[in-house]
């Protein structure tokens, strides 16, 4: 297994321990650790994709993968955010509809011999998806976690920016999110065509 594929699997493997943070209140600053953990796996989905191309090293494996990893990481953040209330649900099924259906195309096309790798609006989507995700988690520390109350309170900028950006970038991932699936599906209809 090559570097990129083992820093795809470490994103994977960073889940359960957000999972956990998320979900456990009684660690000391739980949901800062959190997110620092998300944010790391976040960056871990350029550079292995970078390392990839840069160095010849793109496989079957990681085509397919660094996709899924992306998938894991992101809807387990955004079911975690619906549970604590701060993202609704129709946009989580929108993204995980999405999804779903992309994975069927990719399914599809495996089935022909054909790897569907991430496409430039898949990537625009992801990261999208990852800013909001972040900046969800970084009201909620404001919310939630004393040291970050006492800067909401001394620097109020803050405080409204973190009440109005997450949300806005939220309603861009979703755009984002429905723009590369329908990409997908007009680059990937022949694999359904041939299926008939």
């Amino acid at each position: 297994m090559n570097l990129p594929n083992k820093i795809t699997v470490f994103r994977m493997v960073l889940v359960p321990f957000f999972l956990l943070l998320v979900a456990i209140d009684a660690i000391t600053f739980n949901i800062t650790i959190a997110t620092v953990i998300f944010i790391i796996a976040s960056i871990t989905d350029h550079i292995d994709g970078h390392l990839a191309r840069k160095y010849n090293l793109v496989t079957d494996f990681g085509k397919l993968m660094d996709p899924l990893a992306d998938k894991i990481l992101v809807t387990s953040a955004l079911i975690a955010l619906v549970e604590f209330g701060e993202v609704s649900t129709w946009m989580v099924v929108v993204i995980i509809a999405r999804e779903f259906a992309v994975s069927g195309l990719r399914s599809i096309a495996a089935g022909d011999g054909k790897v569907i790798a991430a496409s430039f609006w898949g990537k625009v989507k992801t990261t999208t998806q990852m800013i909001a995700i972040i900046a969800f988690f970084i009201k909620l520390i404001g919310e939630r976690e004393e040291y970050m109350m006492r800067l909401f309170e001394a620097v109020p900028f803050l405080d409204g920016f973190f009440r109005i950006v997450p949300m806005a970038a939220m309603y861009l991932a979703v755009f984002f999110t429905l723009m590369s699936g329908v990409d997908y599906f007009v680059k990937g209809w022949k694999y359904i065509d041939s299926n008939k």
